[in-house]
């Protein structure tokens, strides 16, 4: 199936190209933004690992937890968060992403982030798909959990009408009754149809939504196998939230993956990704979706 190449990264950063026959990129990062020492603590653990295997990878935190269940959770720094995205971004080279939930903040995360991320539960909301456009940067459009994938063709259709082409769409898990989400790995082939590239956000998969009263619970223990799995379905990036702490983490305490555990899985990520791609070149587009 092909998509079209999109490139993430203004200025001096290293643009990381996401696309057919371009190496896997990870985005990731810890959910919310702690505090800069944290950030920066995280992103240089990231680094380390990225480097050491040649994987392009954007760093992610939100500023701003809008969609928490209770008012009582950590909602984030607000947007003085972009200034901490903004000093990683110019400390490690790379680009940065971030959502946003109220259309106003759109300009201001625009102009910060080399990629603006528009949150699943927003994923048809036209004022928010309007503004993510309007910046210019690429859109990262996650999947709603009550969305069909052939029907995210139609928020992608928005974002063209306001003029932005660069689009990566991304699978969280697709809501199963109650409290639990699955993965339908048909997803990724139906949503290239739209001729973008395709991403898998393996931590909120594994979330378990509003299962335990006030807030999500997770099953970490499943991200290696719907990671695997993902990789040999075709995606072009792969999502992760990770933490050196995630237990005590201030925001998806039960789904952020420990930094410890993240080289193995990308390694096997990126294998499985280079079989693919090897595959590809031998045999052509039309025998391997």
């Amino acid at each position: 199936m092909h998509s079209n190449t999109i490139s993430v990264g203004y200025g001096k950063v290293n643009p990381v190209k996401i696309g057919n026959t371009e190496p896997l990129a990870f985005i990731g990062g810890p959910c919310a933004i702690e505090s800069k020492e944290h950030a920066f603590k995280v992103a240089s653990m990231i680094q380390e690992i990225c480097k050491k295997h040649s994987i392009p990878w954007i760093y992610k935190s939100c500023f701003d937890k809008d969609c928490r269940s209770s008012p009582d959770s950590y909602h984030g720094l607000g947007l003085d968060g972009l200034d901490i995205l903004k000093q990683i971004r110019d400390e490690f080279g790379c680009p940065v992403v971030s959502d946003f939930s109220n259309p106003a903040w759109a300009k201001p995360v625009g102009e910060v982030c080399d990629m603006v991320q528009v949150p699943a539960y927003l994923c048809r909301q036209t004022t928010i798909l309007k503004g993510a456009a309007e910046t210019g940067r690429p859109i990262h459009l996650k999947k709603g959990q009550f969305m069909s994938p052939w029907n995210m063709k139609n928020s992608v259709r928005k974002i063209e009408a306001y003029g932005n082409k660069q689009i990566l769409l991304t699978d969280r898990g697709t809501f199963f009754g109650y409290n639990m989400l699955i993965n339908d790995y048909r997803n990724f082939p139906i949503m290239m149809e739209t001729k973008y590239p395709v991403c898998f956000d393996a931590t909120h998969s594994v979330q378990l939504p509003t299962s335990m009263g006030n807030i999500s619970g997770g099953q970490r223990e499943f991200i290696p196998t719907l990671t695997r799995a993902a990789a040999g379905a075709g995606i072009h990036a792969l999502f992760m939230e990770v933490h050196d702490d995630p237990d005590n983490a201030m925001s998806d305490a039960n789904t952020q993956l420990d930094v410890k555990y993240l080289e193995n899985i990308l390694v096997q990520a990126k294998t499985m990704h280079e079989i693919r791609i090897d595959l590809f070149n031998k045999y052509g587009a039309d025998n391997v979706k």
